[in-house]
């Protein structure tokens, strides 16, 4: 039976992603508006995206300079030896700290370990003041974070209908509340491949998600024969009466070959929260008379039924768990209950890679008098492998400013490059990295796309460092309100 075709009597289009999995106890309709992760990544230039994995060779011995990262080779090296482990599946009921001085680059090498690990790994980061919130329990917010972390590839093969649009054609009705406006109520629609040819008839939610699509002639889609959800890949040339432009956003792809209805293998990657929100929105909300859900927290029933049928999904081979990267900064900022929650959720059996940083040493363990080893008290350590992270050097620093200038791209000069690393040796990296934007300006404003040494210290004038700012603070001190 064709679900395009015979819709009365049935609704073929089902708002969801992923319809296997369905709420245990208490929850008996499918999920429904499961977001999925994009494995499209938006370009944009953050302080770590030049970061490409570990900087392994061969052998898996870290590199000098290699994938965005510089110097740190014992720390890369300890850090290849955990994703070997995590490989292996030998991480549980462990977890990582790194140690080290402000700037080293702790947060740097937990990005880099979740994308040594894969592409798609889920990598969290969490600073330990957000899970002290009004909004939820520290061990809720910490839940959910360790949720987010952990990731689910799913593999099933559909009935699909794909090709590219030779023809479509929108039929119009009356809406049923307002007779003077009309509403599109069914879609007559031709997909084509090298070698089929098929037209379909389609009904109102389908058609729906044709116009919302902006979907048109030459337009390469597949439609999911059993679901109705339509999903728009590219452009194909060479269709009789579509519009082509020399710029598009859309890439051109291949004509496909073969039938148009056919059978394909979809994969798609979720996390553990977001089929959380999805089981638990499917249950009885409390809504305010504003709207306002007054529920924060999503009950324990609800994760137990995802754990639950994501076994079983697992089980029957049909899906893959993605252990991804939960990384906690400022570590020592926790307190008792957060730690003796984070060792329960190592020795659980979803459980992501937890790393956590800190640059402090012997200090009292946040909301206690009890001093301990960089805050964390001494059963937590046990359970982590401590990596420390050493200070650059100044050639390290040199190279490091070099990959930023060349991620944002900022042209440096030679004279310029060795005053930033000065600037780096005698203040500290991050305020180096933070002057490459200020005198791309100042240079631009000069008429010159070049970035000197003139441009360097106008900016490093302008923009002063923790150092200078405390000697601000000394001369104006009588000034300064307290």
């Amino acid at each position: 039976m064709n679900p395009l075709r015979e819709e009365e009597g049935q609704n073929a289009y089902k708002a969801c992603y992923y319809s296997p999995l369905i709420g245990g106890a208490g929850v008996g309709a499918q999920i429904r508006e499961v977001r999925e992760v994009s494995s499209r990544r938006i370009a944009e230039v953050s302080l770590h995206s030049h970061i490409k994995g570990l900087g392994l060779n061969d052998k898996g011995e870290p590199l000098p300079v290699a994938d965005g990262l510089v110097g740190q080779v014992e720390a890369r090296k300890s850090a290849a030896i955990v994703v070997e482990l995590v490989r292996q599946g030998k991480m549980q009921g462990k977890g990582v700290l790194l140690v080290g001085p402000p700037g080293t680059g702790k947060t740097a090498l937990a990005y880099a370990i979740a994308r040594e690990l894969g592409e798609d790994t889920p990598f969290v980061t969490l600073h330990s003041s957000e899970v002290y919130s009004l909004e939820a329990k520290k061990t809720e917010v910490l839940m959910r974070a360790v949720r987010k972390a952990i990731g689910i590839r799913i593999r099933e093969v559909r009935k699909v209908y794909e090709g590219a649009v030779k023809e479509m054609k929108i039929a119009y009705g009356k809406h049923p509340f307002n007779p003077y406006l009309r509403i599109p109520k069914e879609a007559r629609i031709t997909l084509v491949t090298k070698d089929d040819s098929l037209t379909l008839t389609a009904g109102e939610e389908i058609t729906s998600q044709l116009l919302r699509l902006g979907i048109k002639r030459g337009d390469l889609v597949w439609i999911d024969a059993e679901t109705g959800s339509v999903h728009k890949m590219g452009r194909v040339k060479g269709v009789e009466k579509a519009k082509y432009y020399d710029v598009d956003v859309w890439g051109v792809e291949e004509l496909p070959a073969g039938p148009v209805k056919k059978e394909k293998e979809i994969t798609r990657v979720f996390t553990f929260n977001d089929l959380d929100v999805a089981v638990a929105s499917q249950r009885i909300s409390i809504i305010g008379f504003l709207g306002v859900e007054l529920e924060r927290e999503i009950d324990e029933e609800v994760r137990r039924s995802v754990n639950s049928q994501v076994k079983k999904l697992i089980d029957e081979g049909r899906a893959e768990l993605i252990p991804g990267v939960l990384f906690i900064d400022d570590a020592h900022l926790l307190d008792l209950e957060c730690y003796a929650f984070l060792s329960k959720v190592m020795e659980s059996e979803f459980a992501p890679i937890i790393i956590m940083a800190t640059n402090r040493g012997m200090t009292k363990i946040h909301g206690t008098d009890i001093e301990a080893p960089h805050g964390i008290p001494l059963d937590m350590l046990d359970r982590l492998l401590i990596i420390p992270v050493r200070p650059y050097s100044r050639d390290e620093i040199k190279e490091i400013i070099k990959v930023r200038a060349e991620e944002e791209e900022v042209n440096l000069t030679e004279e310029a490059l060795e005053l930033l690393a000065d600037l780096g040796v005698k203040y500290s990296l991050r305020y180096s990295i933070q002057l490459l934007r200020p005198s791309s300006v100042v240079a631009s404003k000069k008429g010159r796309s070049d970035v000197k040494a003139e441009d360097v210290t106008e900016a490093s004038k302008l923009f002063i460092d923790t150092k200078r700012s405390l000697q601000f603070i000394k001369e104006f001190e009588e000034k300064l309100l307290k």
